[in-house]
């Protein structure tokens, strides 16, 4: 039986295929005010700016690529069952090929029902506009879970946290919520590898293994690392 490999990401491996990160050091994205572009009151103001904005971000990573360490989780398969829990709401993983993906800020390329939050539509184009409805007539949205709105697929993966053999964190500062609890329902003693440049605020713990590198150097090295330990391990 393979193994369970748990792998949290955030915008510092997205960052790396040439896609912003979610806020700068001087806290505005791509020159918004995040409030004004990732949140019901933002949206309420304004939607044909917020529509805009995320047309931009669609266009941009629709013709990013996935980057070495996107391809390092999906060398993982091989020996371990992979399960990838993104905050990222572009599509590098699956375009990469990782086989279980979940996007707990929802996704860049789908958009959905402004009223009923069930009715979800993938994007063939990069485009949004107001006046686009659903079937039962009401403005489309973007499909992404903006600030002061719930996370539904929190509870799925705080499941697949709670079954790891071994935690991995790659890109991400620890600072956004609730994702950063994450870390915290590993088992006892799971392995724990945080590979990024910044080593966030966390607590010791067991088998905490910090990797101050970026994703595309840091992760390739800790996948194959876990690759041969996995050779070991089916012998």
């Amino acid at each position: 039986m393979k193994r369970k490999i748990v792998v949290l990401t955030g915008a510092g491996i997205s960052a790396e295929s040439g896609l912003a990160t979610f806020r700068g050091s001087d806290g505005l994205w791509e020159g918004h005010r995040v409030e004004d572009v990732a949140s019901p009151e933002g949206w309420a103001r304004n939607p044909e700016l917020v529509l805009e904005f995320y047309n931009q971000r669609r266009a941009a990573a629709r013709v990013a690529q996935p980057n070495a360490g996107h391809l390092a989780l999906v060398a993982l398969e091989q020996d371990y069952d992979v399960v990838i829990i993104t905050q990222n709401v572009d599509d590098l993983h699956e375009r990469a090929g990782s086989s279980r993906v979940i996007h707990l800020h929802g996704k860049l390329f789908e958009s959905r029902s402004t009223r009923f939050e069930h009715l979800v539509y993938p994007m063939t184009e990069n485009r949004i506009e107001l006046g686009d409805r659903c079937e039962k007539g009401h403005q489309l949205r973007p499909n992404i879970v903006w600030f002061g709105e719930a996370v539904p697929l929190m509870e799925r993966a705080i499941e697949e946290t709670a079954t790891a053999d071994i935690f991995m964190v790659v890109g991400t500062s620890l600072q956004v919520y609730p994702a950063a609890n994450l870390v915290h329902y590993t088992p006892t003693n799971c392995p724990t590898y945080i590979i990024d440049p910044n080593q966030p605020a966390l607590s010791a713990r067991p088998n905490l293994h910090f990797v101050p590198e970026p994703a595309t150097v840091g992760v390739p090295r800790v996948a194959a690392e876990l690759l041969a330990q996995a050779s070991d391990y089916l012998l």
